[in-house]
């Protein structure tokens, strides 16, 4: 079921009637909808935002986990997506994601919002071992829960055949030490 805080053009407004509403004040965007002006923005709402994005056979990883897990402060450009189903998609194509074709474990999801999205630990590896590092995320994290980051450390130690395993556990390793 869908938040009745969360707004998309198409549905009970239109693009025109949102844009107005947001210029006079009393909407503001989030995500890809939109939310009353003092709505208390929550990881709730901001993965119930990606709903019609995602659909049921993809999920939130790398940036936009992190953002709908409250430690990014904004979404990203682009959202990063990867299916969580065992069946190969018809390769999804849209200007505002990026996708990503191998599935997910279901053991590394969470739903939150009625969306899918990359558990904390997933995410931190995820973060680790892309190509920037996105360090100041991993910092960023380790301040406000060091337990997610140890339990990334331990989730990347564990899992010996994962694509720049060393560099994540490296980085993963800073992030810690500047707690």
């Amino acid at each position: 079921m869908r938040s009745v805080f969360l707004y998309f053009a198409g549905d009970r407004l239109s693009t025109a009637e949102l844009t107005a509403a947001c210029l006079d004040g009393h909407l503001v965007g989030l995500g890809e909808g939109f939310i009353p002006a003092d709505t208390i923005e929550t990881a709730s709402l901001r993965a119930a935002s990606l709903a019609e994005l995602l659909g049921t056979q993809l999920a939130a990883t790398h940036e936009s986990a992190a953002w709908v897990h409250g430690i990014a402060d904004d979404p990203p450009a682009r959202h990063r997506v990867q299916r969580t189903t065992p069946r190969r998609l018809h390769e999804p194509v849209g200007r505002r994601f990026v996708y990503r074709d191998p599935q997910i474990p279901d053991h590394d999801l969470v739903t939150i919002g009625g969306v899918r999205v990359t558990s904390a630990p997933r995410t931190i590896v995820d973060l680790a071992r892309s190509a920037d590092g996105a360090p100041a995320l991993l910092t960023r994290w380790a301040r406000e829960d060091v337990d997610a980051v140890r339990a990334a450390g331990k989730w990347v130690q564990d899992s010996h055949r994962i694509p720049h395993r060393r560099v994540a556990i490296e980085r993963i390793d800073a992030a810690l030490r500047t707690t």
